[in-house]
């Protein structure tokens, strides 16, 4: 297993595993944010993976964006693999509201990220891991 990038490590709980990708929510309770890391050494750009794996990262984020959709009732769903910061390939996947704190804006350094309370991540992540086990078009595995 690729080893996680420390400022992944640190912004986001880990809920498990598609084929390809590591699946974490980011600690940040203003929005509903899930980040994709597919389990491979030394890759920063999604072209850099093989045309299997490219296929896979599609089917796995194309997965992610519905589920989301569909529990969070989005306006909108931004994805995006930026890497600025970190280097590491990861894919974004953030559920927008027009009433959420950033819109219309991107949401990286809109306002501060909120932290959830105990409960709240408890239930975020126990929300999102049901929605992903019960996906039949791809395995996930919990943390």
């Amino acid at each position: 297993m690729a080893a996680l990038h420390p400022q992944l490590a640190q912004d986001t709980v880990e809920l498990g595993r598609f084929p390809l990708c590591r699946v974490l929510l980011m600690r940040d309770a203003n929005y509903p944010w899930i980040i994709l890391v597919p389990d491979r050494d030394g890759i920063s750009e999604i072209y850099q993976l093989s045309e299997a794996d490219q296929q896979l990262l599609l089917k796995e984020s194309s997965t992610l964006a519905r589920l989301l959709n569909n529990e969070f009732n989005a306006d909108k769903l931004n994805i995006a693999a930026l890497g600025n910061v970190v280097p590491q390939l990861h894919v974004h996947h953030v559920v927008r509201y027009q009433k959420d704190p950033a819109w219309p804006a991107p949401v990286w350094g809109k306002v501060p990220a909120l932290p959830y309370n105990d409960a709240e991540l408890e239930q975020r992540v126990a929300k999102i891991t049901a929605a992903l086990m019960a996906v039949v078009d791809i395995e996930f595995t919990p943390a």
